[in-house]
């Protein structure tokens, strides 16, 4: 029995020993177990298109594969159709590897394997059924073994960065913004009042005596309309008098008559018959009695007289109620359009705005946006100069080009801009974080890292606030999104990645 025991003793300290010198063994690349691979990334943005790529330590005869996440800057949506060409170049010579398709939605995984080492430039090639765009990374190094890759990168550690994967992002309303150098002007912070711009509403009226029909059921102020829509219907059928279609018959009897006296004269007068001045006389009665003709018979169907949208817009005013009577002029029906508004605003006449020194207006949307004037080809209209005992404000007009979703009457915080411009460095205003009077911005310091940084701020300028302190131009700060990353940064717990490395 105790011959059995040392048997099995001595068998577990062979085991034991083999799985120790296991331990010691090299991995396939090179690597010691145990060791990790040392592995970069790298986050470049272009006008279109921000890439963030991750890849281990490119090692001579290694093949490493890439995660390269392409995210399309407009709505930041990942890149999920098209191909990517990753290229290791040095000199005029290189090596090229292109995935076809992303392996996940915004994920493309191209693989190199160096042959050399040395410095190296790594070269993505985006290319997409709407865009292409090429993004260079340079001083790339390929090194000669693992040993050398570890001793000048070391291992990775935490750098206490919120984590908030692509993944996360491309799920939610998210957008970044590049930390600027811009124009800040001296604003005059006051509030304007929404009012129809000329040619933006129009009132129908009534263009014979009828009986009033509306084409449209529920027509109700407010009622959505487009150009050329029938809406009302104007009948003078059965009535004794004034009735459209007699009328019309009379109209062009005399229109008949009276061309048919034109084309005689015409020939007379061309024969030198007839004089001129009783040839000229037939001609103004014939194009008289031709206009009239024409005005009648206009938009006349089924004995009715139409009464037809003039533009895409909406119902301002109704002043009929259908089965009314109604006498020719008689106004009927207006119809306004969002777009082109006039902005009025008043202000004290003690900030001297001349049409001189107003350099700009912002206007907030219905959903709380900033808006410039200019963006859309609006402008400052007019500035009055006087103001009195009745009038003690002065009243500032500018031209709106956009679709203005709001009623006429309404107010709207407006921003005036006026002065020489300063140049400071400056957000969009929506990447500010307020807590009880203390701002906050949420830095991008990589494709997924991200930090709350405290700012501190100075002028704001509409859709822009200038910033004093905290940020330096270049940097990234995220303009939609940025209450997600916070609560990320309170959660406690960095989220495991959702894509393969």
């Amino acid at each position: 029995m105790k011959k059995y025991i040392l048997i099995v003793l001595a068998f577990l300290a062979m085991s034991c020993n083999n799985k120790a010198e296991d331990a010691h063994a090299h991995n396939e690349d090179g690597t010691h177990a145990g060791e990790e691979m040392p592995r970069l990334s790298h986050t470049l943005w272009t006008d279109k298109t921000e890439l963030f790529v991750e890849f281990p330590a490119l090692i001579v005869g290694n093949s490493s594969r890439f995660a390269a996440h392409f995210t399309v800057l407009d709505k930041h949506q990942p890149v999920r159709e098209g191909s990517v060409t990753v290229s290791l170049i040095k000199g005029d010579k290189g090596l090229r590897n292109t995935a076809d398709t992303p392996s996940s939605p915004g994920i493309f995984s191209p693989t190199i394997q160096p042959k050399e080492a040395g410095t190296y430039q790594l070269v993505f090639e985006l290319k997409t059924p709407e865009y292409s765009d090429k993004i260079t990374i340079d001083n790339v190094t390929v090194y000669a073994n693992t040993d050398d890759a570890i001793k000048a990168l070391g291992i990775a550690e935490e750098d206490g960065s919120i984590s908030f994967l692509k993944e996360q992002a491309w799920k939610i309303d998210f957008q970044t913004a590049p930390v600027v150098n811009g124009k800040i002007y001296d604003v005059i912070n006051t509030s304007g009042v929404w009012t129809p711009a000329s040619g933006s509403v129009k009132t129908l009226v009534a263009k014979s005596n009828g009986i009033v029909d509306f084409a449209v059921s529920n027509l109700t102020e407010g009622t959505e309309v487009k150009q050329g829509q029938l809406l009302i219907n104007v009948s003078s059928q059965g009535l004794a008098s004034n009735n459209l279609s007699t009328e019309i018959a009379n109209a062009r009897a005399n229109f008949d008559q009276s061309k048919a006296e034109y084309e005689r004269k015409k020939q007379l007068y061309e024969s030198k018959i007839v004089p001129k001045a009783e040839f000229e006389k037939v001609e103004s009665n014939y194009n008289i009695a031709k206009s009239n003709y024409k005005s009648l018979a206009s938009g006349v169907s089924g004995g009715s007289k139409q009464i037809r949208s003039p533009f895409n817009g909406y119902i301002t005013a109704i002043n009929v109620a259908n089965g009314d009577y109604v006498d020719q002029g008689m106004a009927m029906i207006t119809v306004g359009t969002h777009q082109s508004r006039v902005l009025k605003t008043q202000i004290a006449p003690s900030y001297g705005l001349t049409m001189e020194n107003a350099q700009s207006i912002w206007y907030q949307t219905s959903d709380g946006q900033w808006r410039n004037v200019a963006t859309s080809g609006g402008s400052i209209l007019s500035i009055a100069k006087d103001v009195d005992n009745n009038r003690p404000l002065i009243s500032v007009f500018a031209e709106v080009n956009d679709d203005v979703d709001m009623p006429e009457g309404s107010l709207t915080p407006v921003q005036i801009a006026m002065g020489n411009a300063t140049q400071n460095t400056m957000i969009p205003v929506n990447a500010l974080l307020e807590d009880y009077g203390s701002y906050s911005v949420i830095v991008q310091l990589s494709g997924e890292g991200f930090e709350r940084r405290p700012v501190k701020i100075g002028k704001r300028n509409g859709e822009n606030v200038e910033i004093l302190q905290g940020l330096e131009v270049g940097e990234v700060v995220v303009t939609k999104g940025a209450y997600q990353v916070k609560m990320a940064s309170m959660s406690g717990s960095t989220p495991a990645h959702g894509h393969e490395h």
